[in-house]
């Protein structure tokens, strides 16, 4: 939500939150698989591959999905 209301009152940041936004995300997922790989006992490898590739996948979507909408916003 943040994001969009940044994106519509200024572009420029909007941009920077989105990236803001986007690094945060990262950061709480690190640390959430270091937090969880520490405490559970098991395969800790296999998990954070497993989390690691669907994590890529799902940001690789979001930043695609971003470009394509700020490239209908250039166009104006």
């Amino acid at each position: 939500m943040l994001v969009d209301i940044g994106i519509k009152r200024d572009p420029e940041v909007g941009i920077m939150a989105i990236m803001g936004s986007i690094a945060v995300k990262m950061i709480f997922c690190m640390a959430f698989v270091l937090v969880y790989s520490i405490k559970a006992k098991g395969n800790g490898l296999l998990f954070v591959l497993n989390f690691f590739s669907v994590y890529f996948l799902f940001t690789a979507f979001e930043i695609y999905c971003l470009l394509r909408n700020l490239r209908h916003q250039n166009l104006k």
